[in-house]
């Protein structure tokens, strides 16, 4: 089965992942440190993230994921 990618939503994850780990004040290389898990291209909206790799942010961030998406909600 291919891979289906929005590159719109893609972006609109990537802004919100980048908002929350700015006002976390977590830098890339921290977040790396700490959880292995590289964001760079996340948050430049190249990579087609997992719902798993999706969780294990929020887990760290300590919001779960209904509060993501509702965050997601205040992007365009």
């Amino acid at each position: 089965m291919a891979q289906i990618k929005d590159d719109i939503l893609l972006k609109k994850i990537a802004l919100c992942i980048k908002q929350i780990r700015k006002d976390a004040a977590i830098t890339l290389d921290d977040f790396y440190v700490d959880t292995g898990i590289h964001l760079a291209r996340i948050e430049q909206g190249k990579t087609n993230i997992s719902i798993i790799t999706l969780s294990a942010i929020c887990n760290y961030f300590d919001i779960s994921l209904k509060d993501f998406f509702s965050l997601l909600e205040g992007y365009r």
